[in-house]
């Protein structure tokens, strides 16, 4: 739906002002494949924000923005008029019941369950010793290699790859190994990849089209049915094994403490509310086999695809900024702490840092919010208006209305980030006294804004630190001559072709 929306928008601004709809069809094959530019420039030109009517046969009006105070109204000060919507929904069949489909009362909950995991006392613990753990046995491996054989490397590829054994390790408590040197093919891996590609193939298709596919179990539909069985059926079985070690630990009264992983807290906690008769219904649906699923499948995709694609952009721009990467290799050596290692002779030296060493790395944190100002992970937002509503830009909302956010194109207004919105500046996000400048979240949307802001922010980022320090700090990374790079017309902003690198061993100290 987004992206059709967008492709209706070039075609239809244009002929508008034509009258021509040959005019309209060879505007948009002509800029098809810089999407996300052109929709920009459309904005920069309609101020902000745009009202139009699609073909009628498509049932598409809709007002696409990127106007911070509308965002802002949309997002946080009228937010209960903007749903998600039924439409979004059934688009997103596979997150399920999940936070991200979810509206009203059942999003709520889930937010505050979620919340409530995350700020467990063992979760951020158990987050930096995963990433520790994946940076050692599969991030290093991996690289070492690849710098001393001397072959290119899709860095796109191995952060997909890196972030999926991360978040399962830390949501399932089940390291894939998806990361290694052979890069292997995992069935599950797969099939949550395939899921995904379906997913938004849902959103570039009129719903009858892809309603029809289902109903025949034909193309896209049919690989979207045996992908979801094939990755339901692991998270199923992840389930059930949770549930048998928990019993297991339980009757063998053992105080040996396990590791922490948030399908067993959810199931822990659930347990205890039913217990203490808190909220019996609550505590029931924390155990809730389909409920577990639906909570795994989007914590899932909330940890896999938005830090790999911070991440590839992140290396690319600093690939291409060598005043950038010098500085922050200059701020690594300020803060470096060197991990102390086993005494072996001919062991090499590994330079990693933990969670509250790149916290100090102000840098190295501007320069990741400035990669996401450019290159926010999702580029769109997708909104209905439940009643009609007046926007602060004076445009008017019909009830059952869609808006389209474009928080790519907001990274480039110069009303907002000012004439130099196009350029790669980690110094606009530090001030004076060298702490992060602060801005609100919706005018820096990269995590949304308002109330379903995103939960993951602070892990995001320590993750992204972590892995950026680790690679700027022991690898020159230099971006394979003549290699395109733009990004995929996706829900999430990937790049096209993926980022074709070669690595050489760097030494800092």
């Amino acid at each position: 739906m987004i992206v059709a929306f967008l492709f209706i928008l070039i075609g239809c601004l244009w002929s508008f002002k034509r009258s021509s709809r040959t005019r309209m069809l060879s505007t948009l094959v002509l800029n098809a494949h810089q999407l996300h530019e052109f929709a920009t420039r459309v904005l920069q030109k309609s101020r902000g924000t745009l009202e139009f009517k699609g073909p009628w046969f498509a049932k598409m009006d809709f007002i696409i923005t990127s106007d911070p105070m509308n965002v802002h109204y949309i997002s946080s000060k009228n937010f209960s008029n903007y749903p998600k919507g039924p439409d979004l929904r059934m688009i997103l069949e596979p997150f399920g019941d999940g936070v991200f489909a979810a509206d009203g009362n059942l999003w709520k909950m889930q937010r505050k369950m979620i919340h409530s995991v995350m700020k467990h006392n063992k979760f951020e613990s158990a987050l930096e010793k995963t990433i520790y753990q994946k940076l050692e046995n599969g991030l290093i491996p991996v690289l070492d290699h690849a710098s001393e054989v001397g072959i290119k490397v899709d860095l796109q590829d191995v952060f997909q790859r890196f972030t999926f054994d991360n978040i399962c390790m830390s949501v399932l408590g089940i390291d894939p190994n998806y990361l290694s040197f052979e890069f292997p093919q995992v069935a599950y891996a797969n099939a949550f990849n395939a899921t995904e590609q379906a997913v938004f193939y849902r959103h570039i298709v009129p719903k009858s089209w892809w309603k029809l596919q289902k109903w025949l179990h034909i193309g896209k539909e049919k690989k979207l049915s045996k992908a979801m069985k094939t990755f339901d059926r692991f998270l199923y079985e992840c389930i059930s094994l949770k549930r048998e070690r928990l019993q297991i630990s339980r009757k063998a009264s053992t105080e040996e403490e396990e590791e922490f992983d948030v399908l067993t807290a959810f199931m822990v906690e659930g347990e205890e509310e039913e217990e203490m008769n808190e909220d019996r219904k609550i505590g029931a649906l924390r155990r809730n086999d389909k409920f577990l699923r639906d909570t795994a499948f989007n914590l899932l995709a909330a940890g896999k695809e938005t830090v790999s694609s911070g991440l590839v952009w992140f290396f690319w721009l600093v690939a291409t900024h060598p005043s950038v990467e010098n500085n922050i290799l200059e701020e690594m050596k300020a803060n470096m702490v060197m991990q102390k290692e086993e005494e072996e002779e001919h062991r090499d030296k590994r330079l990693l840092f933990d969670a509250k060493e790149v916290n100090r790395m102000v840098y190295l944190h501007a320069a990741l919010c400035e990669t996401l100002r450019l290159y926010p992970p999702v580029p769109y937002n997708h909104k209905i208006a439940a009643q009609a509503d007046v926007l602060p830009s004076g445009h008017r909302i019909n009830k059952n209305h869609s808006i389209l956010i474009s928080y790519y194109a907001m990274g480039r207004m110069e009303v907002i980030w000012g004439k130099d919105c196009l350029e790669f500046k980690p110094e606009r996000w530090i001030t004076e006294k060298g702490s992060i400048v602060h801005v609100p979240s919706y005018k820096f949307t990269a995590f949304h804004a308002g109330p379903r802001n995103c939960l993951g922010k602070d892990t995001a980022f320590i993750q992204m630190k972590m892995v950026a320090a680790l690679i700027l700090g022991n690898y020159q990374v230099k971006i394979v001559q003549g290699h395109p790079v733009s990004p995929c017309n996706s829900m999430v902003l990937h790049m096209k072709y993926g980022l074709k690198v070669q690595l050489s061993k760097r030494t800092i100290w």
